[in-house]
């Protein structure tokens, strides 16, 4: 599709209308659906399904092999490892129509979500949330928090940067970047400078 402000691959489907920001970049087949909102410098990896009504917001990258259903929302800065996936309705059957019963999935800035994970519909992952690879995801995870297994539980905290923080008497500081964190019960929350 030839447009000044994004890119869409030659064997991608792009139904109208939707909202796709500039600088995004949609890959080789590729369908985004009507209603669909992509924000700015996104990168769609190859074989990306984007439903009717899903929210994506900036400089998100989604790899290969990944389906956003209706009811998915991306915040920005959110990566999508290969093949992870999302569902939309907690008791499916092919033969009821439960359209109306899809849940909303929200995940929150700078969530990262590993390969083959699987998010169950109607959670919140948090904000710099991050989801181990081959995970199952069926409940909410808190900011910060490192999640891994199946279900997956918490194991440790990350920092904003994606390194894995040390924890000392309830008080963290990243070794790469220099952030410092403060843990207060069960939520993580960053030390102002």
């Amino acid at each position: 599709m030839s447009n000044p402000d994004y890119y869409v691959h030659a064997t991608a489907c792009v139904d109208q209308p939707c909202t796709i920001g500039a600088g995004t970049k949609i890959w080789h087949f590729c369908h985004v659906m009507a209603d669909a909102t992509i924000g700015e410098r996104c990168i769609l990896g190859q074989n990306v399904f984007v439903a009717n009504g899903v929210t994506i917001g900036r400089n998100v990258k989604i790899q290969n092999n990944v389906s956003l259903y209706t009811g998915v929302e991306l915040e920005d800065d959110v990566f999508c490892g290969p093949s992870c996936v999302f569902t939309n309705v907690s008791n499916p059957r092919s033969q009821i129509l439960r359209h109306h019963l899809y849940e909303r999935t929200l995940v929150r800035r700078g969530a990262s979500i590993g390969a083959n994970a699987t998010i169950v519909c109607g959670v919140t992952l948090g904000s710099y949330a991050f989801v181990g690879a081959g995970a199952v995801v069926t409940r909410d995870v808190p900011d910060f928090a490192l999640v891994i297994g199946n279900p997956a539980r918490p194991t440790g905290w990350m920092c904003a940067c994606g390194v894995k923080l040390v924890l000392d008497a309830a008080v963290g500081h990243c070794r790469a970047c220099d952030r410092r964190y403060t843990l207060h019960g069960d939520v993580l929350v960053p030390t102002p400078a």
